[in-house]
């Protein structure tokens, strides 16, 4: 589905009821099927951007839509995923990844047969008993990742949900996300501060100013498909990275 932003501002109060501004105004579209990448300086409002999309945030001014569908609050075709995993851990892999099946009220062992064939799909095989505290940072993340997958969202946001994991991880990761993602052909919109992760994924990259982020770069990533971790030495993929890296350190200045 496509995702839009019209002229979206949002402020919070700051200190003496002075408004502190976070993000905008910021407008931009997101094709359906479209993988985009947002980046930015820490704190630019990246994260603010998702939750607006996410409907978990309403903007102080202007408004967020998919399709047309005006998002004012959580929408059952778009799922969020976070840095933080949020599993549950007296549950087992098992039991975190069909949470939401569990929560719409699907028989225990209609959501079991599901999850059990999803979890090839999550290199997860083997592991459906073991609970949060004997997976490895990947594994959770791949936990984490099924669970969005479960809902079958027509759009899938992530916050920075590879940002704690060490760099071979995260790149491996990422690489089996596209793998997921080519299956069914989500629109995503992921935010991360990893400007090869951006370029590797991503059909666009969005770079956000300083505080309140604003739109300063679209850029369009014309690698061809499907991608591959060889990528990041090659002549044009060093172009597209050293061209993103540019404005967000012109931003630094």
């Amino acid at each position: 589905m496509r995702l839009s932003l019209r002229q979206v501002e949002v402020s919070y109060a700051g200190p003496a009821g002075a408004s502190l501004s976070a993000l905008g105004p910021i407008s931009f579209e997101v094709a359906e099927e479209e993988f985009v990448c947002l980046v930015g300086p820490s704190g630019c409002g990246k994260s603010t951007l998702i939750r607006v999309l996410a409907g978990l945030l309403r903007p102080s001014v202007g408004a967020a839509y998919c399709g047309d569908e005006l998002i004012d609050r959580p929408l059952p075709h778009i799922a969020i995923m976070f840095q933080d995993t949020n599993l549950m851990p007296w549950r087992t892999v098992l039991d975190n990844i069909a949470l939401p099946l569990e929560i719409a009220g699907v028989t225990r062992a209609k959501r079991y047969q599901t999850v059990r064939e999803l979890l090839p799909q999550l290199n997860l095989e083997g592991f459906e008993l073991a609970y949060p505290a004997e997976l490895s940072g990947g594994m959770a993340q791949r936990v984490a990742l099924g669970r969005v997958i479960l809902q079958q969202p027509r759009v899938w946001l992530l916050d920075e949900p590879f940002g704690a994991l060490d760099a071979l991880t995260r790149e491996k990761l990422s690489l089996e996300l596209l793998r997921l993602r080519g299956r069914s052909r989500q629109t995503i919109v992921l935010v991360t501060h990893d400007i090869s992760e951006a370029v590797l994924l991503a059909d666009r990259v969005i770079v956000l100013s300083r505080r309140p982020g604003k739109l300063i770069a679209d850029i369009a990533v014309k690698l061809p498909r499907p991608r591959s971790a060889d990528m990041i030495y090659q002549p044009d993929f060093l172009r597209l990275a050293k061209q993103v890296r540019a404005c967000i350190e012109d931003q630094r200045d």
